[in-house]
């Protein structure tokens, strides 16, 4: 333990850190401008009359138009500040608080990369990355550091690599490995494509992306760190997300990784990237001041933080597991399935009744969730077991409100996993109105391998 500490506690050159941070808010700062412009602020956060908060933060809710508007004009406003390195401590706590409140409102736009940018967000409070290249050093000299202890930087690596190397084992499933799904049903669609277009529509493509998708995942994090290999590695890292940035709609996810793996190369290459952006600013007739080559400070920290930080990563590396914790086919309940690096992982569809009868009288009616839901919840909802169980007592509130004191909600639900064929989702006699949620199995999820496909007809 004590080589380990030495290890981790050793001084490193601050430029990876510096740059990180740099390219880090950079980045956030289009990904947040990029999400305003489209005009996804109204629909995901204002236009939804529903929203679906995660277990146990229920008090996490909307902040209504203005205040919205203003939470994502004050996270723009950090991820620049963490850019520039001004007030650094302030808009770092900031950012972290404002994206992660606005990713917790409805669990509908969860995505991977939403949890990695909060991960890191969080991390960067933790580390002292405006004390070189920054604005706090111009207001402040005294802050500059050249040296850091080695974990400061050695913590992004070692995300980085978790959520490589968890996404590639997410992927050694026979789904993926022996047939080819759901890349075997999403490549053909994108047939368009110049030169390999074409080439897309034959299943052993398929095959070749999914296993040169896992073996990638798997191996990347190792070759990055390993000085010989690290060039043709990150060459990969482009070539593999420029291509599914293409092939897919994900988003800011690609560049955000592309950046992030930067953290892999060594001080000196980062110190060329600070001198580039200073020979640019000079050129410009901009004012930079670079400060003295090396600080007298040495940077202090508590012990507790290590010990905080030995705590995240060991969750980081047992919570993808909680899924076997579950019974049953885990793309199917998906119960354990959020907060693991499982990305792109499966082709699921489903469609819900929702069925109500008001016990003291025997009157029964359907309620469909289109009446109160925006498309996009409405297609996350029909096949996730937790959404369609608050939208049940949600309805319950609502046909209580229109004098139904104790009303029953059912759920009639069929869902398609991979292009396997429709099956009966939900156990229809389950009144999901008196269904309390937890972290406990829900035992009214049908189990897959005991579900007949229906037939046209049925559907």
């Amino acid at each position: 333990m004590r080589k380990i500490i030495n290890h981790i506690t050793s001084p490193v050159s601050i430029a990876p850190l510096a740059t990180f941070r740099l390219l880090f808010g950079f980045i956030m700062l289009v990904s947040i401008l990029r999400f305003m412009i489209n005009g996804w602020v109204y629909d995901q956060y204002i236009a939804p009359k529903v929203f679906f908060p995660y277990y146990g933060g229920e008090w996490i809710q909307p902040l209504g138009e203005t205040g919205m508007y203003a939470l994502f004009g004050l996270m723009a406003l950090a991820a620049l500040m963490i850019m520039l390195g001004l007030f650094y401590r302030i808009f770092s706590v900031l950012f972290f608080l404002s994206f992660t409140y606005a990713e917790l409102i409805d669990k509908t736009n969860y995505l991977n990369h939403y949890y990695f940018v909060s991960i890191v967000a969080f991390l960067l409070i933790l580390v002292p990355a405006h004390r070189h290249f920054s604005l706090d050093i111009l207001r402040k000299p005294s802050l500059k550091l050249s040296e850091v202890p080695a974990w400061t930087i050695g913590i992004f690596k070692c995300q980085l690599g978790i959520v490589y190397f968890y996404a590639g084992l997410a992927k050694l499933n026979p789904e993926w490995l022996f047939e080819a799904l759901p890349l075997k049903i999403w490549l053909p669609a994108n047939q368009h494509f110049p030169i390999v277009g074409p080439l897309l529509k034959y299943s052993w493509v398929a095959f070749a992306f999914s296993w040169f998708g896992a073996i990638y995942d798997l191996c990347i994090p190792f070759f990055l760190l390993y000085r010989k290999t690290r060039l043709y590695a990150y060459a990969f890292v482009i070539l593999f997300h420029i291509s599914t940035w293409l092939l897919f709609p994900i988003g800011m996810f690609p560049f955000i990784m592309i950046l992030s793996t930067l953290i892999f190369f060594p001080a000196s290459f980062h110190e060329k990237i600070i001198s580039g952006i200073i020979s640019v600013f000079k050129a410009l007739s901009i004012f930079v001041r670079s400060g003295s080559a090396v600080s007298l400070n040495k940077y202090t920290y508590n012990r507790a933080l290590l010990y905080l930080l030995g705590v995240h990563f060991v969750i980081q590396l047992l919570l993808p597991f909680r899924f076997s914790l579950y019974p049953g086919k885990l793309f199917w309940t998906e119960e354990g399935y959020r907060f693991s690096w499982r990305v792109m992982l499966m082709e699921k569809a489903g469609y819900v009744i929702f069925h109500i009868e008001d016990p003291e009288t025997g009157r029964k009616g359907e309620a469909y969730a289109h009446d109160y839901l925006t498309p996009n919840q409405e297609k996350m909802m029909s096949t996730q077991p937790d959404m369609i169980l608050q939208f049940a007592h949600f309805l319950k509130r609502e046909y209580q409100l229109k004098g139904i004191k104790n009303p029953t909600v059912k759920a009639e639900a069929y869902v398609t996993l991979n292009g396997g064929g429709s099956r009966l989702f939900i156990d229809p006699n389950v009144n999901l109105a008196n269904e309390k949620e937890s972290f406990k199995h829900k035992s009214w999820i049908l189990p897959y391998e005991e579900n007949k496909v229906l037939n046209a007809n049925n559907y």
